[in-house]
């Protein structure tokens, strides 16, 4: 199977408790331009971890591409935090970048 969001959502109907494939088919999703439909999967992904910092990364790429900087710049402020609290100096630098962009 060569097409990675069928792939990714026959693991995700065989385990729907699998979060690391929700997120992959996000992100598939993502990459593919269907924002929307990623934005469902990862803010799924987070009531399941809310401290999970890539995906809330992703998240506000999918609120910037769906032309939303609002809910953008709350996603990227809640993903620097997370780099803070996990000690992540790469996503916090990008992301004080991307809220630099925004203001």
């Amino acid at each position: 199977m060569n097409d990675p969001i069928a792939r990714w959502e026959g693991l995700l109907a065989a385990q729907p408790a699998n979060d690391l494939a929700r997120f992959s088919l996000a992100k598939a999703l993502f990459d593919a331009g269907r924002h929307a439909e990623a934005l469902r999967h990862l803010n799924t992904a987070l009531e399941h971890k809310p401290d999970w910092m890539v995906v809330q990364i992703l998240v506000g790429r999918c609120h910037l591409a769906l032309d939303q900087p609002a809910e953008a710049r709350a996603a990227f402020e809640r993903a620097r935090q997370l780099a803070i609290d996990q000690d992540h100096q790469g996503p916090r630098a990008e992301m004080e970048q991307l809220l630099a962009e925004l203001a």
